[in-house]
């Protein structure tokens, strides 16, 4: 099972997040999804925010 989509600007605590299952009701913590493993790398939120659309057509 894995999950592909989202953004962030802190990386490192989104991961953390997931691995640690902080929000117990959330997709990731209900199918224990807890690899990063792919991500891009933008430095405008609107740009990453615009490829996500891509991703989920």
């Amino acid at each position: 099972m894995f999950y592909t989509l989202g953004v962030t600007d802190n990386i490192e605590e989104r991961v953390k997040e997931h691995k640690l299952k902080i929000y117990p009701k959330s997709f990731t913590a209900r199918y224990n999804c807890d690899k990063l493993i792919y991500f891009e790398e933008y430095e405008e939120g609107s740009k990453a925010a615009k490829r996500e659309v891509q991703f989920k057509k």
